[in-house]
């Protein structure tokens, strides 16, 4: 198993940018696909971004693509989200996920999930 821990989110401006963590423990981080997902208040869950296990290969829903960037550091066990130009319809809960198998497309279904961290983007 994998325990996922997230950090970074906030309150920014429209415009501005934000760096989510997500901190991994337990099994070895290099062994599992991860990304991040987001669900906005009354909405449901959306793809965010996810990336291979080695990091070589990431894909982005089309609504963050050009300012979202996912990232991993497999030595500090930890991915990352880096979003710039932040606009107020990224306003949300983000959650990191992980995988050992199930595809990038297939994020939303993955086994080991954090606990979510807020984004905020006001206008």
């Amino acid at each position: 198993q994998v325990q996922l821990v997230e950090s970074g989110g906030g309150l920014v401006q429209a415009g501005d940018s934000l760096r989510l963590s997500c901190a991994a423990s337990g099994r070895t981080f290099t062994i599992y696909h991860m990304g991040w997902f987001r669900q906005a208040a009354g909405k449901e869950r959306e793809f965010v971004a996810a990336i291979t296990k080695s990091g070589v290969s990431t894909i982005y829903a089309d609504s963050v693509k050009g300012r979202f960037t996912i990232s991993r550091d497999n030595a500090k066990n930890t991915g990352y989200l880096q979003m710039n130009s932040l606009k107020p319809d990224d306003t949300a809960v983000y959650y990191c996920a992980a995988d050992l198998n199930r595809p990038l497309r297939s994020l939303l279904e993955y086994t080991y999930r954090g606990q979510g961290t807020q984004v905020t983007v006001s206008s």
